[in-house]
């Protein structure tokens, strides 16, 4: 018996298609205009900020560095769009969290269809515009010794500038995922990751060319560890675990239709980059507020007597100890491993319920093979859950430590800032921008074949 199988196109030939489709030519061309937008925003500045020196303190800064990388950049320009679309994201992290514990929230998702689901994005707004001011008090305090009239004026005219224009770049990428390609918060993420890649790269050339053949070797292991990386990264977002479901024989009038079998997917990763994105937050934050609670202005004995200067000492302390760079690197890999670990079991229990998926599968009539419907189907899921978020968690903690030993062992530090989170980011959004692009093509070819 022969098996004829579809040619599938090569990417040529979907560009090629996707130019000729109008409809996704004028998305296309929507989606790039809006990132270039963006773009332009994140180059204007804030006005009365020494930009050069405040570039220089975040570059020496280890919390500012990634979302500095994040930002594209737009935090050491002190940009309008500086913010971007970090509020949103923290604000849909927020938002998947009341879901969880909250009823209410949790009754728009699951019974109130489309409207709940419009109720749910309103809300998330209005977090997200908190998130964009909080985030925007804090960046106007750091920037505010930068600032060449500081004072309160100088920080309300910040704090709005910086608030309207994430609230902004939060339009936009909205406008992006119902009238462009892909999903506008991801894609503005990874462009802005993109876009400091040309420095980055021009900087690790300039390291190779100043130190010989043993920089370029160390260079070129870094590099191959760094493909090495994305194609695992591949494998693993795009794996899955196939559970079988057999549907129960019905008979309709006199016609008796048989078994059907069909699979339940479950993901490897179900947490996808936010358990990094949790444990890096945890990690950087005593070093955070060991900058808070250092008080006395510029007198020593105030910075260290008292209760504050205590704490202070206390923070800067464990923040030592955290630090990949620092006495004990075992202690910093540990606690990440840790956190790593237990975010993705908390960010898995929060995306999929077992017992929800056990009553959907006997209210559909449908049951996996050798396992009685009901408690024993959900702990059963609940099993096997477990395991892949264990293989998840592993996968993510390897991606999340090799990086930085790497960088230690071969003493390349330019890709500084491009770590498991941003690798992560970059390969997530390009599978999912590609899969979108490849879907709408074939719904066009299919709507040109019923329109023919």
């Amino acid at each position: 018996m022969v098996v004829s199988r579809e040619r599938t196109p090569n990417a040529q030939e979907t560009f090629m298609q996707m130019a000729q489709a109008a409809g996704l030519r004028g998305r296309l061309l929507l989606t790039v205009g809006l990132i270039l937008l963006v773009r332009l925003g994140v180059r204007i500045p804030v006005p009365g900020v020494d930009r050069a020196a405040f570039a220089q303190a975040v570059q020496d800064s280890p919390i500012s560095g990634f979302l500095n990388f994040l930002s594209g950049g737009g935090l050491s320009a002190v940009g309008i769009f500086a913010l971007g679309i970090l509020p949103f994201i923290n604000a849909s992290i927020i938002m998947q969290l009341l879901t969880a514990g909250l009823p209410y929230l949790e009754n728009l998702q699951k019974n109130e269809g489309e409207a709940g689901r419009r109720k749910i994005s309103q809300i998330t707004r209005y977090v997200a515009l908190a998130s964009a001011i909080f985030n925007a008090i804090g960046l106007a305090s750091f920037v505010q010794p930068y600032a060449y009239d500081p004072g309160p004026i100088f920080v309300i005219k910040t704090v709005i500038a910086l608030s309207a224009g994430s609230m902004f770049v939060i339009w936009l990428a909205e406008l992006i995922t119902e009238r462009g390609i892909g999903n506008g918060p991801s894609l503005l993420i990874f462009v802005n990751i993109v876009a400091v890649l040309p420095r980055t790269l021009g900087n690790t050339i300039e390291f190779a060319q100043a130190g010989g053949r043993e920089a370029v070797a160390q260079v070129v292991v870094l590099a191959l560890v760094f493909l090495v990386m994305i194609v695992g990264i591949v494998f693993v977002q795009e794996g899955m675990r196939k559970i079988p479901i057999v549907s129960a024989r019905r008979q309709v009038g006199k016609r008796l239709y048989r078994e059907r079998t069909s699979y339940l997917p479950l993901r490897v990763n179900q947490g996808g980059v936010l358990p990094i994105i949790f444990a890096s937050t945890l990690l950087i934050l005593p070093s955070s507020l060991a900058q808070f609670t250092q008080g006395g202005g510029g007198d020593p004995e105030q910075q260290t007597g008292g209760v504050m200067g205590t704490l202070n000492e206390i923070l800067i302390q464990i923040s030592t100890y955290l630090n990949p760079a620092g006495p004990a690197p075992w202690i910093y890999i540990s606690v990440y491993l840790a956190l790593i670990l237990f975010f993705s079991y908390f960010y898995a229990a929060l995306v999929v319920n077992p017992v929800d998926m056990s009553q959907n599968l006997k209210k559909m009539g449908a049951s996996i093979p050798g396992i009685r419907p009901g408690k024993a189907t959900s702990d059963y899921l609940q099993k096997v859950i477990n395991r892949l978020t264990l293989l998840g968690a592993i996968f993510l903690g390897i991606v999340a430590t090799v990086p930085t030993a790497v960088e230690t062992a071969t003493g390349v530090t330019t890709f500084q800032g491009l770590g498991a989170t941003s690798l992560l980011i970059l390969v997530g959004v390009a599978i999912d921008t590609a899969k979108q692009i490849q879907s709408r093509v074939i719904s066009q070819r299919y709507e040109g074949m019923v329109k023919e």
